[in-house]
């Protein structure tokens, strides 16, 4: 049995239960007619609560494959937010956190709505590439301060998927001008050598498990949400449980 005694999600709408619940129709009327978590009850089946505690009736070849069965005992504390930028995790989430020597697990899953602000913009070329090299800062001072603060924690970096499929265009959210594919893809090989170079840190390439489930293909095929591709539907949401229990496994972390 792995030592985890506690695991904190931390991160954007790749981590919540909303958009998964949605999909699936385990929400009170509420939730669905206003799209907020606060207004109602929300199923746990979410990429982080699946990871702590998988939904046995939803995914039941997944039973036994969660922390709760794997780390008996383990607290879950998730912090992750809708819409949730590299500033509300230093902001907002980080604050409601106390500093800590235990044996701890995070996910991160943060930096796509960042890069999307930015493109909606729609600068021109210079400046887009300017704005990926802030976000890679911005991410390397995050890391700096997580490892600082939780000495003895394992933490599984997520990189961020691409709902356009290469095609540089998301339905229904941007149509019109091509996304800059190029700085998304220098976000993800700096998450990628970040995270191989850095103990304690894992990699959970959630961008390469996602491909062929977008745009590109029919919509039953498709590992997002139908109203906005930007968002895990629930199948996406299993999939990315299952790319950080990958990790964690391939590092001996978990058996």
């Amino acid at each position: 049995m792995s030592d985890f005694t506690r695991y904190i999600a931390l991160g954007d709408s790749m981590s919540i239960d909303l958009y998964p619940a949605l999909d699936a129709g385990e929400v009170d009327v509420a939730v669905a007619l206003e799209r907020q978590a606060s207004v109602g009850r929300v199923a746990p089946l979410g990429a982080a609560s699946l990871l702590f505690q998988n939904s046995e009736e939803r995914w039941p070849e997944d039973i036994g494959e969660d922390l709760s069965s794997l780390c008996p005992g383990i607290e879950y504390q998730n912090l992750a937010g809708d819409g949730a930028t590299l500033g509300d995790v230093f902001g907002e989430q980080l604050p409601q956190l106390e500093d800590s020597d235990e044996r701890m697990l995070i996910t991160l899953t943060i930096g796509g709505n960042d890069l999307l602000s930015a493109f909606g913009n729609r600068p021109r070329r210079s400046l887009v590439e300017r704005i990926g090299r802030d976000v890679a800062e911005a991410y390397d001072f995050l890391i700096d301060t997580l490892r600082g603060r939780f000495g003895n924690g394992v933490l599984v970096l997520t990189t961020i998927y691409d709902p356009s499929d290469r095609t540089a265009r998301i339905p229904g959210v941007y149509d019109d001008a091509p996304l800059p594919l190029s700085v998304l893809d220098g976000l993800n090989d700096h998450i990628r050598t970040l995270a191989r170079g850095t103990p304690q840190v894992l990699l959970a390439d959630v961008y390469e498990r996602f491909l062929g489930h977008g745009a590109a293909v029919p919509d039953e095929d498709r590992w997002y949400w139908r109203r906005s591709l930007v968002e895990p539907n629930a199948r996406g949401a299993s999939e990315i449980r299952h790319a950080w229990l990958d990790a964690l496994r391939a590092a001996g972390e978990l058996p």
